[in-house]
């Protein structure tokens, strides 16, 4: 048997073990091709990709050196005794060949795929091979089978409460928080609304990200359930709770090969809110020329698919359209973001106008799940909450609850004006440009970084006149996003503005 060291390398999402050449127990060469190999140790088991090591100061050769990932999956101390095995391939492999070739999955074998998936026994590769047989076409039966296997593939949440409410947006519009005002306003109202979100992985921000620079959000399952029952909600990571821990690993592989279809968006986000225990579900779909949905048709058949599947799942659905033409409040990355939603909550004279009004719309449609609220009376009551102080009563509250932040939210001191090429009016905004931007700026693993907006559409301009400010905390990172700013700001400026007709289009 080998000892385990753990090696400080994060690998994630994958499981990765290194094994010296002149290993004393297994011949190296026998594993050096293979593409997965098997660890056992202490009942336990694991599949990981197997790294050989020629200098012994990184693993001895009595030692099998386990990156982060892994070693936390395994579960085992350091100096902990375990053996190795070839691994044979997934037999759920079959089906995403069978995918590849054209032909229709069974429940089951999907079942089989995401269960494989969420033991981290296919490699990226493989994952990808099943993201791509699965993006040229699904049946609404496949989708509906991945959404419970992804569903049944971790952790779940019951509540002893008729109605669970929670909300979500599709993402791809920067800086629209929503979220952070919406629960706290449910809350107030008395609803229970456990609110687990994810973190950025391609944008500047998730909402994860944001409300960490408030509050803790890596908490246990024991640590959430408590917060929920004392304070009606929670802001937390969702994974950090293991809920639909398929989609995490799916997710990884997803978005560095850009493939976001329709059928795999539906079953990811349906699977985490039934994890989550929601009962009511309300879903922002922003359509805009650089959003996600790009159009009301692609918005149309997208609704049809998550109402679909809503019904066939028990959980009940209001989807909305919003407005994606340009990114909501002023601010896109964690620390802008988290003080344009806190201004909100404290009516501030400075609160952006638009992220209050469609979070106050968003959460009006939350309301109007309670029975006992008159319909209609959903939009009126959330603003009574926000207007009185109720909301932000509310949050604060939440946030002690969860506990205090350990990140720094000092915006960052690398700053550099965009301006204006022009005299005229700001036309357009491209979402996913100036997203690009905060990004590279150090968004959102510097929660100080980002954009800080100054003008919005229909804004009148001056040549000159800052268009928006880059915030950064490094110095190459800020050289990144100047430079990207530099080739094409993304913000659309006409010297006069189009008819009526053409702007309204």
């Amino acid at each position: 048997m080998l000892k385990i060291k753990n090696i400080a390398l994060d690998t994630a999402p994958d499981n990765t073990v290194i094994l010296a050449r002149d290993c004393s127990v297994y011949r190296a060469e026998e594993f050096a091709a293979l593409k997965k190999i098997e660890v056992m140790g202490n009942a336990k088991k694991l599949l990981a990709s197997l790294i050989i090591s020629d200098d012994p100061s990184v693993v001895a050769d009595d030692e099998l050196g386990v990156a982060n990932p892994a070693f936390r999956r395994l579960g085992l101390q350091n100096g902990a005794m375990v053996e190795i095995a070839q691994a044979a391939p997934p037999a759920s492999l079959e089906a995403v060949r069978k995918k590849i070739a054209g032909a229709e999955m069974s429940a089951g074998e999907i079942a089989a795929i995401i269960n494989d998936i969420a033991a981290f026994r296919y490699s990226p590769m493989e994952v990808a091979a099943f993201l791509v047989s699965t993006a040229n076409f699904m049946t609404t039966d496949e989708v509906l089978a991945l959404t419970r296997a992804m569903t049944e593939s971790g952790a779940r949440f019951k509540w002893d409460k008729p109605i669970i409410v929670d909300k979500h947006c599709i993402g791809g519009i920067p800086g629209n928080r929503t979220s952070m005002i919406v629960a706290p306003i449910a809350a107030a109202h008395g609803l229970f609304m456990p609110k687990t979100s994810s973190r950025a992985i391609t944008s500047p921000a998730g909402t994860a990200d944001t409300m960490e620079v408030l509050a803790r959000v890596d908490l246990t399952m024991e640590e959430m359930r408590n917060v929920v029952e004392s304070e009606n909600s929670c802001l937390v990571w969702g994974g950090h709770v293991n809920l639909s821990p398929a989609d995490d690993v799916l997710i990884s592989v997803e978005r560095p090969l850009r493939i976001d279809t329709r059928e795999q968006m539906v079953a990811s986000i349906l699977s985490k809110k039934i994890a989550a225990g929601s009962t009511h579900l309300v879903i922002d779909i922003p359509v805009g020329p650089s959003a996600k949905v790009r159009s009301r048709a692609e918005a149309i058949r997208l609704r049809k698919l998550f109402e679909f599947i809503g019904d066939q799942i028990g959980l009940i659905l209001d989807v909305v359209f919003t407005d994606g033409s340009q990114p909501v409040g002023n601010g896109i990355g964690p620390a802008l973001e988290a003080r344009d939603v806190m201004a909100v909550l404290r009516n501030a004279p400075e609160a952006p106008v638009d992220l209050r009004a469609r979070a106050l719309f968003l959460a009006g449609r939350v309301l109007e799940f309670d029975p006992e609220l008159r319909g209609g009376a959903g939009r009126a009551r959330a603003e009574e909450l926000l207007d009185t102080g109720a909301a932000l009563a509310k949050m604060e509250t939440i946030i002690a609850a969860q506990g205090e932040t350990c990140v720094s939210s000092e915006l960052g001191d690398i700053a550099e004006e965009i301006t204006a090429d022009q005299d005229g009016v700001v036309m357009r905004m491209d979402c996913f440009r100036l997203g690009r931007i905060a990004r590279l700026a150090g968004a959102p693993m510097d929660k100080g970084a980002g954009i800080d907006l100054l003008k919005k559409v229909g804004d009148k301009v001056v040549k000159g006149a800052p268009l928006y400010r880059i915030h950064s905390c490094f110095k190459s990172d800020f050289d990144f996003a100047s430079k990207m700013a530099a080739a094409d700001h993304g913000v659309t400026i006409l010297s006069q503005a189009p008819p009526a007709s053409e702007n309204s289009q």
